[in-house]
């Protein structure tokens, strides 16, 4: 894929994504685009840079150390998410690198995290991962148990949790997941909602997502 069309799908991503806003009534603005950098070199990233995006999503901390401290030199305004599982054990390299980590799912990560950011003194915004089909293959926080344990991580450990992350089962019609993540980040207080990828963000912008994460659609299909 050439730069030409990757920047063209750039705009169409944004495109879609307003008409989807503009059909539910929200603003043109009201999402942001996350696009999914994982597995593309720095060199399919920075024509995306260049034409001026700055918020990008990596799925392992390992790959986003190789190639993000240098695009960073060149783009330090650039916004770096944590969009993939995280281990206990890169819970200090994820807050030395990323701006926002989406992953936060269970009390000993929450606990990691926060010790980090103390040592650090670098504070990534999070959010709690939901996994709204309880699927056991997927990480998660239950639906059930989602609120109570984003107030656990603001109010016991005074961790800076803005949000709620989902992705809904690959089988399932997204819209009901997407519902039920706006619904339980609303009950918790929390004003942001990261949900949708390349097949459904559009159905995410009108449920309430405030975040969008899209890959496949800007950069192509992954080898």
């Amino acid at each position: 894929m050439t730069k030409i069309d990757m920047i063209e799908n750039l705009e169409a991503v944004k495109a879609r994504m307003a008409k989807a806003a503009a059909e539910a009534e929200r603003p043109a603005d009201a999402a942001s685009l996350t696009v999914v950098s994982k597995t593309f070199p720095a060199d399919r990233i920075e024509p995306v840079l260049a034409a001026g995006h700055r918020a990008f999503g990596e799925n392992r901390v390992q790959e986003a150390q190789g190639k993000w401290p240098a695009l960073k030199e060149t783009y330090p305004d650039a916004h770096l998410h944590l969009i993939g599982s995280l281990q206990t054990n890169k819970a200090v390299d994820a807050v030395a690198l990323f701006d926002v980590i989406e992953v936060l799912d269970r009390e000993k990560l929450a606990r990691a995290l926060a010790k980090a950011m103390d040592t650090a003194d670098r504070r990534p915004d999070l959010f709690v991962q939901v996994n709204t089909g309880e699927e056991a293959q997927k990480g998660g926080v239950p639906p059930g148990e989602a609120v109570t344990f984003a107030n656990w991580c603001k109010d016991e450990l005074n961790l800076p949790v803005i949000g709620m992350m989902a992705i809904p089962p690959a089988e399932d019609v997204p819209a009901p997941h997407f519902a039920l993540t706006a619904k339980l980040a609303a009950e918790a207080g929390l004003p942001e909602v990261s949900m949708g990828m390349s097949g459904d963000y559009d159905v995410a912008v009108q449920m309430g997502a405030t975040h969008v994460r899209v890959g496949s659609a800007i950069f192509g299909a992954r080898g």
